[in-house]
């Protein structure tokens, strides 16, 4: 396959632009290209096309051949919108089918030509999509059809959601879930102690003084997760400095730490870190352990992470906690990009093979899951927004941290963004070591500066690594 002889190239992800990491690896290749380019569609007989109830010219009869990731959300939200389209298209089959190994599952059924019609191309054992993409569905049909609510699928999406599931110009993936990273608090605390929420360094490092006046931290960590952290850090630096930072660091330049507004949000941090305002011992710390000492024990105020924190530490939240997330410091008053923006990516990535026996049904699976209904009942199920706006209620569903995710989506507006580089190219074990050492005051910002360089230029000097070019 010609695509896997050069490099991939992505759209930009900046203002209004999502990624996900997911779809970036490129092992899982396929053993070979057999079965054509899928440049032809389905053969199998087809309905009428209605384009308000059938866009996609579904058969009556047939069958549905659906297979999905089952990870931390389950296959339960795509059994429900399998369930809607059984109502409307009584005679057709509907399976759903579960896996935890997409691509050994998967591998055998695309070389032999007869891959599923709707493919949740997530997991860690996902396949690369360099090994695909020519057998893959274009599914701008999708999003230009109508939901089952009567609106332009295009229309219902937050900003930016489709560049990351765009290779070479062709929509290849359709995101499902989204990611916001945030700084978490108990808004409950918060009030309690009439505390507001920092949005500049030097308001995190007053914030600090003001906890260690009740006993309390600014900051903890764990050991497995004191990359946060560097999550943290990397979002303060490319909304400080702008798009420029972002991609230095996604094409692993030279000196790409160095950077005025990377260094400038590590000295912030560094001040923080020796004024002793992170618990100490998080070096040696499970960070479910640290996190519950923020979540449940309340010995420290901020808490960086995404937004499956709250699903993640349910039975270690202190009752009246109020979880709730906010866009992470800036260091000045004016950063390029406004301090409101946030870091946010997609995930589960959707894929209709053109091989597939019912290409026609597996879009049909796929706008039914785009529809209001269905992303709503995602919503409430699994407390984590989808790509479709509006489908989650002013409550939340009870939800605190719900609420916050979809008002800092709301304003941030398209200033919301993403990276990808440090799962792309395997090297968040390598960088924990140097931020263990630097979240526990025996790293400086040179030192810290000077070690995730070399694990950079490692990465970037390797000739055996295929790298991706972001533009």
């Amino acid at each position: 396959m010609s695509i896997q002889n050069k490099p991939l190239q992505r759209r930009g992800f900046l203002r209004g632009a999502l990624a996900t990491a997911v779809l970036l690896p490129l092992g899982g290749a396929l053993a070979s290209c057999a079965g054509g380019s899928g440049t032809e569609t389905s053969k199998a007989p087809g309905g009428d096309v209605d384009p308000t109830k059938n866009p996609f010219g579904v058969a009556a009869t047939g069958k549905l051949d659906a297979v999905i990731f089952k990870g931390g959300y389950g296959i339960d939200y795509v059994e429900f919108a399998g369930a809607i389209v059984k109502k409307n298209f009584p005679d057709l089959e509907v399976a759903i089918n579960p896996s935890t190994d997409i691509a050994q599952e998967l591998q055998p059924r695309f070389v032999g030509g007869n891959p599923p019609d709707l493919v949740d191309n997530s997991g860690a054992k996902s396949i690369g999509f360099s090994t695909i993409l020519d057998q893959l569905e274009d599914l701008q049909s999708v999003i230009d059809a109508n939901n089952l609510e009567g609106t332009k699928i295009g229309d219902t999406l937050f900003d930016g959601v489709l560049a990351p599931g765009t290779f070479d110009g062709k929509l290849a993936a359709i995101n499902y879930v989204l990611t916001v990273y945030a700084m978490w608090h108990s808004a409950s605390l918060f009030k309690e102690n009439n505390w507001t929420v920092p949005t500049t360094w030097d308001e995190a490092y007053d914030l600090g003084v003001k906890a260690k006046e009740k006993g309390k931290f600014l900051f903890v960590w764990g050991k497995e997760a004191a990359t946060y952290y560097l999550t943290m850090a990397i979002e303060s630096a490319i909304k400080e400095g702008g798009d420029e930072i972002r991609l230095s660091l996604e094409n692993l330049k030279p000196d790409c730490w160095s950077a005025p507004a990377m260094q400038s949000v590590l000295a912030a941090m560094e001040k923080i870190v020796k004024a002793g305002m992170f618990k100490p011992g998080g070096a040696g710390t499970v960070f479910t352990a640290a996190q519950a000492a923020w979540s449940n024990g309340q010995e420290a105020l901020l808490y960086p992470s995404g937004s499956w924190i709250e699903n993640e530490m349910k039975d270690q939240t202190k009752a009246g906690f109020e979880m709730t997330g906010t866009p992470v410091p800036v260091v000045s008053a004016s950063p390029k990009i406004a301090q409101t923006g946030v870091r946010s990516a997609g995930g589960e990535p959707f894929i209709v093979p053109s091989k597939g026996a019912n290409v026609a049904a597996g879009k049909e699976l796929l706008r039914t899951m785009l529809s209001k209904e269905a992303a709503t009942n995602f919503a409430k199920e699994k407390l984590a927004p989808t790509v479709v706006k509006g489908t989650v209620p002013a409550d939340g569903f009870g939800s605190t941290a719900l609420v916050s995710q979809t008002a800092m989506l709301d304003k941030a507006g398209k200033d919301i963004f993403t990276w990808n580089f440090i799962d792309t190219y395997g090297m968040n074990g390598d960088l924990l070591v140097p931020w263990n050492s630097f979240l526990d005051g025996k790293l400086d910002t040179a030192g810290l500066t000077k070690a995730m360089q070399e694990i950079t230029d490692k990465v970037a000097n390797d000739s055996s690594v295929k790298k991706i070019e972001v533009k």
